[in-house]
């Protein structure tokens, strides 16, 4: 198995449960690609080094397209991640240890958490100049934005 950092490997950052189409990244995109591993390995550390559980990271356009995914996402790019990290917490709780944080991001997203089941992820966006905007998914959340 490729390990692009100590706890990433391509296969997991590649994978998608939309198996009709190819996501295989192109060689360009390995760097972004290793560039979000490393910014991930930056999240991990913040929480406690706890596993983080990556549900995207590179998408294929089709793969996007097919499940409804922006015609302007990073993930294509291999520049975005959604995730979990149950073990330290809330998607609500990522969101804000990651806000408070010294850590560069272009998009931090609380996306679809629903406060009663604790359920949803975040997504962390990279771009050439991050702004280090912080947003939120769900007319239901509870989450009202952080700003540094």
């Amino acid at each position: 198995m490729r390990y692009l950092t100590n706890n990433f490997t391509l296969p997991e950052l590649t994978h998608t449960e939309v198996r009709k189409y190819d996501n295989t990244p192109p060689d360009a995109i390995i760097p972004n690609i290793i560039r979000t591993a490393n910014k991930l390995e930056e999240v991990r550390a913040l929480l406690g080094s706890k596993p983080i559980n990556v549900n995207s990271c590179y998408r294929s356009r089709a793969v996007n397209k097919a499940i409804g995914g922006s015609k302007t996402s990073k993930h294509m790019e291999g520049l975005a991640a959604d995730f979990t990290c149950q073990t330290y917490g809330s998607p609500l709780a990522i969101v804000e240890a990651i806000a408070k944080s010294d850590i560069s991001f272009d998009q931090l997203i609380l996306e679809f958490f629903n406060p009663a089941t604790g359920r949803g992820w975040v997504h962390i966006g990279l771009a050439a100049k991050n702004r280090k905007q912080i947003l939120t998914i769900n007319p239901h959340s509870t989450f009202s934005g952080i700003h540094p």
